[in-house]
Order: structure tokens, then C-alpha cells, then sequence
């Protein structure tokens, strides 16, 4: 169909025509015949008074916008592909290409979804701050997941996104007043984003998982001075501690809280030489005890599930679920679990038993508190391989120990990795050596190894939660281990460590900025997984939608430039791991060039899921 404008007589008229070669009987041959559709009417019923009134009603038709209500119909749906017509003179800057990141925008619309933004905002005139500290906190958490740098280094990184994040003229060093900024509202940011979170992500915090981990500093000494009289004053959190990369230099110890879904929550910081376990309950009465109202259960190991920190949960009415060693357990409980009794889902793979118990927990104030107590001890195959493949060069020098005793030279050092399975009766409790390579097979406890060999491919839970079906107690606990894969991603893809930051203020203000950085990434890849159920859930490298190195690697192709007279072009929006991260987000791109108020609407397209 086309727009026929014809004379008849004086007038000009507008009809709908098609026209359709057919064959001819008559003629012998293929001929065009022309067919009236419509009958629209005359040009001067319809002419607006504005000159080449006719020129511009054909090329409104084309354009599939006819400036008359009565072609709508017969237009073309399918809209004509734009031409671009742009001059580029040589040796302008329009014929270098400078490819610019656009992942900011994304960025952007996420800061805002968690009242970051809006907060920031309010609280910068609040505090009568003339710097532009939301630019300095933007340059700090886009940086942290694209391009991890120091703090100087990554403000400079402001001229690589498509709109400057910092105002022009910024003084850079003010990113250390940022810093204090951030320490100063760190708590506010947690509880805001924590609002937004449970509003618009579905956040629920039944069960609230904790873990620790510690970062290390390029530093000889820990925060202590010395003064004339020899007296030494601590100044800092920078201690020495059990490193997690076995680092001898000073750390910081972090406690992170998780919520059911796999998002951070918040964090505390403790000095380097604080034992995990301690870190709890200043974490939980910081950070969870302050806004949640509700019951909570708190999920961890056993290395911080002991002391006092089961006790506290009940206490604060709340409950727990932590794992139990169950080497250290007492000979009572190891010969339960050995025993054959009480299995209550057993195959050649998976055993499952529990019982309940009373569990007394005694106050400071010297009160009691009388409840149940659950144990679940399961058996796995698969536990059970892995296990005995970590051990097994271990048990193979034992076996030789043992058979072979004669052809072994043991230090004092190997003896007092082998304390464990001496019987006590023969052990030198003065040197722990072995004097007579001999005598080595009668002093090894053989039913201590048994029962260690025995052992493996076991675990325990205890938990307050007596009416929670052991199977779930088992997966909420296994959930534990997302916090694992939370302190990798700050280590490796945030590049958390080491520190460089000095002060206690600013050590805590980095960490701060580093979790929220990994929320963001935590945000993506949950969108992945909602808008594309079809990534197998069993699938461990799909466990967070995509991992968060090929995120990085997508958003930083994720690039827009500029060309000549205002037109914008996209680069690497075919890449697969990059279409889908823009997809989740309800982003469709066409392949065109864009003008300045098109990239600027672009956020406004944007959609969570939930």
C-alpha cells in the first residue's frame, strides 16, 4: 500500500493504492495493476495552512506518522531504518575514538533503589559539606568493581565514565574526608539500605548468618607506641592476629552479617588480635539487635558458635543453629554417633539421626536458663572422600609408622604433630620427643586413630530450633557458606586487601565501602537469576547468576563514545554475559545511535525484580 495523491478535475485527492503484478491473459504477459483501497478525500479538507503541505503528508506516511487521523490505518508498521548524516573533518578529536564506561548508570539506578543516593544527598547539606561527597563516594564504590586502585588513583578514574561522577575542579584529596564522612553515617547506611532492602529485594532476616575473616597491611608494626618509660599504648585496630592468608603482618578482624538471600547486611571491625568468637554479640547488638524487632535465628560455625554466644542468642530470644566438632565431642557422644541406632534417613550416600536434649544456659546475674537443645549428625559420602583425600598422604605415613617403624627419623616437630594419637601413659611430658624410632608402634594409641579414621565424612549441628526438621536445619546451615564465597569476592574481585588506609576511621570506612560494592554485585547477580530461571540451580558456578569476574569483565565492555554532531555509539552490546546482565534489568538496546537525552532517559527504563 502506498499514498496515491491524484487530480481530478481542479482538486487534488487522497486515496490508499496498491498495485500487484498479475499475468494477462489478454496481453500474454505479467502486467502492474493498480487497486483503489480507500478513498480518503480531498487535499484542501485536510490541508493545515503551512507550506508543501503535500510533501510533508507523503513523507509523515513513510515515516509511519501521517499528520492525518484517517491514513493511520494504511500505514507501514515497520518504520523506515534512520540515516545518519554527520560530517567528521580530519583532524578534529571526532576522528579518535575514546570509548567511555557506561556501567555508572547501572550503578546509579541501584544507589538509588537502596537510599543511598537520597541519603547522601540530605545529610551532605546536613552536615554543611561544600565538597561533592556523593561524586567521591561514587568514584569509590564503581571503582572498587571495576578497576580496585588507591583512593587517589581511583578519584582520577573520574574522566573514564560517560558523565563525570565528580564535580569538574574537585580537590581530590577530599576523598579522605569522604572517608570520615562515611565512618561518621556508617550505621545509617546500613539500617537505610536495610529498609530498602526488605521493600523493594524481598530481604528477610528469619535466619541471619555470621562469619569473620581479617585483612592484612603492608606494615612491619602493629598500632602500639612506646613511650620513654618503656609503657606501650595501643592507638589503632592494627594488630597481629591468626592471619586468613597466614600473613605475619598486622590485621584487622571484620565480622559480616547475611541475610537468607545471600546479601550482606552489615559489618564490624575488630582489632587484629581479636578471636572470632568474640566478635559476636558486639556484631549482632551493633547492627541486627538496634533495628530488627523480630526473631531471628543466628547461623555460624562452630568456631564462633561456642563461649558464650549460643546463650546470648536464647537470651535476647532469639535462636541458633551452629556446627559442633565432633572430635572434641565427649566419649558418650562419639559412641552415639558411631552407633547404629537412631538413623532416621539412611542410604549408600547420606545418613541422617538427631535427639533432643535438656540444655541449661546460666546468666551473669547467676539465673537460669532451662530449654531443649537439638543435636543433628549426618554421614556423607561425598564428605566422607573429601575428607579422607585431604588426610590420606597423612594415614599412609601413619600406616608406614606403624609397619615400618625402623626406616623413620622423627623430629620433635613431627612428634608433636602425632601428640594426639600417643597414649599419655608413654609420652614424654617434657620433651615430646620420640627417643626410640622402636618403641613408636607400641606408643601410638590405635583405638584413638581408629576412631579418628572412623570419624570422617561425619558432622553436628546443635540447635535451639528442637521443632525444625533436621533436613532443613542441615540446608540452613549449609547456606552458611555463601558468606565463604562473600569474603573471596572482597579479597579477589573487590581486591579488599591489603590495606593502605592508616587510621581506624578510614580502615572502617573502606570496608564499609568495599561490602557496599559487593551488595551491588550481589543485586545484579540476583537479578540474573530471577529474569533467567533457566541456569540450572544446581550448578555451583551458578549459584550467584554469573560469577562476579565475568560481571566485571561484561560492565567494563559495556562502553559508550561519541561521534560527530552529538550522536552516541555502544560498543560490545552483542557480548552474551553483557546482554544478559542488561536484560535482567528490562535495558534493551537497539542498534542506533543516540543522542544526549536518550542516554540520560536510559535509567528510567530500568526495573527490578522481585
Amino acid at each position: 500500500m502506498y499514498l496515491d495523491i491524484y487530480k481530478n478535475g481542479n482538486k487534488h485527492y487522497i486515496r490508499i493504492s496498491e498495485t500487484k503484478r498479475i499475468f494477462s491473459t489478454e496481453k500474454n504477459k505479467m502486467i502492474v495493476k493498480k487497486t483503489t483501497i480507500k478513498n480518503i478525500g480531498p487535499v484542501d479538507k485536510f490541508d493545515d495552512g503551512q507550506s508543501n503541505f503535500i510533501q510533508r503528508l507523503r513523507d509523515s506516511f513513510d515515516a509511519g506518522l501521517p499528520i492525518i487521523k484517517e491514513l493511520e490505518p494504511y500505514v507501514n508498521k515497520k518504520q523506515p531504518k534512520e540515516v545518519y548524516n554527520f560530517r567528521i573533518l580530519a583532524g578534529t578529536n571526532e576522528c579518535v575514538g575514546e570509548p567511555k564506561l557506561f556501567a555508572c548508570s547501572l550503578f546509579d539506578y541501584i544507589l538509588e533503589e537502596i537510599g543511598l543516593r537520597s541519603y547522601i544527598g540530605s545529610y551532605k547539606q546536613y552536615d554543611g559539606i561544600s565538597y561533592d561527597v556523593l561524586g567521591f563516594i561514587k568514584l569509590l564504590l564503581y571503582g572498587r568493581i571495576l578497576n580496585p586502585q588507591s583512593k587517589i588513583a581511583t578519584v582520577r578514574q573520574n574522566d573514564n565514565y560517560y558523565t563525570n561522577l565528580l564535580d569538574e575542579g574537585a580537590y581530590e584529596y577530599n576523598v579522605f574526608d569522604t572517608l570520615d564522612f562515611v565512618y561518621k553515617h556508617r550505621k545509617a547506611f546500613f539500617n537505610r539500605i536495610d529498609t530498602h532492602m526488605r521493600k523493594k529485594f524481598g530481604r528477610t532476616t528469619n535466619k541471619i548468618y555470621y562469619d569473620v575473616t581479617n585483612f592484612f597491611f603492608e606494615i612491619d608494626n602493629p598500632d602500639v607506641e612506646i613511650d620513654e618509660d618503656g609503657n606501650e599504648t595501643e592507638t589503632g585496630i592494627r594488630f597481629c592476629g591468626v592471619s586468613k592468608e597466614h600473613s605475619p603482618n598486622p590485621i584487622v578482624q571484620m565480622g559480616l552479617l547475611m541475610d537468607e538471600q545471600g546479601f550482606p547486611i552489615s559489618i564490624e571491625c575488630f582489632k587484629g588480635n581479636t578471636l572470632d568468637h568474640l566478635t559476636m554479640q558486639k556484631s549482632f547488638n551493633n547492627s541486627i539487635d538496634s533495628i530488627n524487632n523480630s526473631r531471628y535465628i543466628f547461623v555460624s560455625d562452630k568456631g564462633i558458635g561456642k563461649g558464650d554466644n549460643p546463650k546470648y542468642a536464647v537470651a535476647n530470644g532469639n535462636g541458633y543453629i551452629v556446627s559442633k566438632s565432633i572430635r572434641g565431642t565427649t566419649k558418650k557422644e562419639k559412641k552415639w554417633i558411631l552407633s547404629d541406632d537412631d538413623w532416621k534417613l539412611t542410604t549408600e550416600t547420606f545418613k541422617i539421626k538427631s535427639k533432643i536434649y535438656e540444655k541449661v544456659f546460666k546468666l551473669e546475674d547467676g539465673t537460669e536458663i532451662k530449654t531443649s537443645e537439638k543435636i543433628v549428625t549426618y554421614w556423607s559420602k561425598k564428605y566422607y572422600e573429601r575428607d579422607y583425600i585431604a588426610q590420606k598422604s597423612y594415614y599412609d605415613f601413619l600406616n608406614r609408622l606403624i609397619n615400618e617403624p625402623n626406616s623413620f627419623r622423627i623430629t620433635k616437630i613431627q612428634s608433636g604433630k602425632l601428640n594426639k594419637y600417643f597414649k599419655k601413659e608413654l609420652t614424654n611430658k617434657n620433651t615430646g620427643e620420640i627417643i626410640n624410632s622402636n618403641d613408636l608402634k607400641a606408643m601410638l594409641d590405635m583405638d584413638k586413630l581408629k576412631e579418628d579414621f572412623d570419624l570422617l565424612g561425619y558432622y553436628s549441628i546443635v540447635t535451639s530450633e528442637t521443632e525444625m526438621d533436621d533436613e532443613e536445619i542441615i540446608s540452613t546451615y549449609r547456606n552458611l557458606s555463601k558468606i565463604e564465597d562473600e569474603f573471596r569476592v572482597m579479597k579477589t574481585a573487590l581486591e579488599t586487601k591489603p590495606l593502605y588506609v592508616r587510621t581506624e576511621e578510614h580502615i572502617i570506612a573502606h570496608l564499609t565501602l568495599c561490602t557496599i560494592s559487593l551488595l551491588i554485585l550481589r543485586i545484579i547477580q540476583n537479578q540474573i537469576k530471577l529474569k533467567h530461571p533457566e541456569l540450572k540451580k544446581d550448578d555451583t558456578k551458578y549459584t550467584f547468576g554469573l560469577s562476579t569476574d565475568r560481571i566485571k569483565t561484561a560492565l567494563l565492555k559495556w562502553q559508550v563514545e561519541k561521534l560527530a554532531d552529538e550522536y552516541y555509539r555502544f560498543n560490545n552490546i552483542n557480548d552474551k554475559d553483557l546482554s544478559m546482565i542488561l536484560d535482567s534489568f528490562d535495558l534493551k538496546i537497539q542498534k542506533k545511535l543516540y543522542s544526549k537525552l536518550e542516554l540520560r532517559q536510559m535509567k528510567s527504563n530500568m526495573k527490578i525484580s522481585m
